[in-house]
């Protein structure tokens, strides 16, 4: 069993990948190709944005987005302790300082009340400028972003959506990506997206953001690649990449959304006495992962042998918060984050895909059924 079964999703889109591989590769057209233009105004369509700027991975679309507000030395940017270690890696590589706070225990994503109390530490300390909030999608679901807007217009900050798992997702009907001032995605193969190597993606409604990507991306380019006006990146999405996701985007709208909610409902409906993840109403999931809380690391390193004995894989996102990593050592705690410290020692994530097959996904259930009982 897989844990997400890229190989058979290609099975199933074989036959048209492999045409778009062929076309790019008899085109030679393999940077900036006209697929690369295509599937930004396909990517914008979908999530309902102005602008979509494909790039190299996630990382650097985050990076893209800081570089356009200019972000830099001094600045204080909120970012979850609970997440993907390039979610505040972007923040000190531009010079700012994260300021880790709390998440919520039944949705991982940022919690609220522990960002109000991080802005405040910072405003009172007085010796960072609070500039801008980076939320994430955790898992595959949204944040809450009608709370979350709501403290970034009273406190005056952007807000950054880390739709890296999010791409998919929605809140009554509108899509992940585009509740920031800036959204971005990451197109690593294993994400709700995945292209067959690294990708990623800006949008933005604001025509001088996306102007500003739009030059950073390409070594900060001005009226062409030779007319460097600002110090920018190598940051481009090849043209191979572009066709493998206009195929696999296809797909994802037409049918992978569904059949993954299909999968995660399985699980939903019959794990019982384990805690399952939470949907809001109104709230959709992509499902990037399905992670399930354990009572401690003990019972978690339990169940991951024994399901391992059973030759049913998974894994653990993330077992060292961002406050813990050796690279923020030194960084200042502003809040307590007792929960996101709680969730390193007891998630657990269970292999989902869309094309699970439900007797794959029963054999999941009996086997974590099995071990409780």
């Amino acid at each position: 069993m897989e844990f997400r079964d890229l190989k058979r999703q290609y099975q199933i889109l074989k036959q048209d990948i492999d045409k778009a591989i062929s076309e790019v590769t008899a085109s030679g057209a393999f940077i900036m190709g006209k697929n690369v233009k295509e599937l930004e105004a396909s990517l914008a369509e979908y999530v309902g944005v102005k602008h979509c700027l494909s790039c190299a991975n996630g990382t650097d679309a985050l990076t893209l987005a800081l570089k356009a507000w200019g972000i830099g030395a001094g600045d204080a940017v909120f970012v979850p302790d609970f997440t993907f270690f390039s979610s505040a890696e972007v923040i000190a590589l531009e010079g700012a300082s994260p300021v880790f706070v709390d998440v919520l225990p039944e949705t991982f994503n940022i919690n609220v009340k522990s960002l109000q109390q991080a802005i405040k530490a910072v405003k009172a300390e007085g010796k960072l400028n609070p500039k801008a909030i980076i939320a994430v999608d955790l898992f595959g679901l949204p944040a809450d972003f009608e709370q979350i807007k709501a403290v970034a217009q009273q406190e005056h900050l952007l807000l950054l959506e880390d739709g890296a798992q999010g791409f998919g997702g929605s809140i009554k009907g509108q899509k992940a990506c585009s509740f920031g001032d800036i959204s971005t995605t990451s197109f690593f193969p294993a994400k709700p997206l995945g292209c067959y190597g690294d990708g990623g993606a800006v949008f933005t409604n604001n025509d001088e953001w996306a102007d500003l990507i739009t030059s950073y991306r390409v070594h900060g380019k001005g009226t062409n690649k030779y007319d460097n006006i600002r110090i920018g990146l190598n940051s481009r999405l090849d043209t191979l990449q572009a066709a493998i996701l206009q195929v696999k985007l296809r797909a994802f709208a037409e049918q992978e959304l569904e059949l993954v909610n299909q999968v995660a409902h399985r699980y939903d409906s019959q794990l019982k006495g384990v805690i399952t993840p939470c949907i809001p109403e109104h709230f959709t999931s992509s499902w990037a992962q399905y992670t399930l809380r354990l009572k401690d690391n003990a019972e978690r390193t339990a169940l991951q042998t024994f399901l391992k004995s059973r030759d049913i894989p998974s894994m653990v996102y993330y077992p060292t918060t961002m406050s813990d990593q050796t690279a923020f050592k030194d960084s200042k705690h502003y809040v307590e984050t007792p929960t996101s410290h709680l969730l390193a020692q007891t998630v657990l994530s269970l292999p989902i895909h869309p094309y699970m097959t439900e007797a794959e996904s029963q054999t999941v259930i009996d086997a974590v059924l099995s071990f409780l009982n």
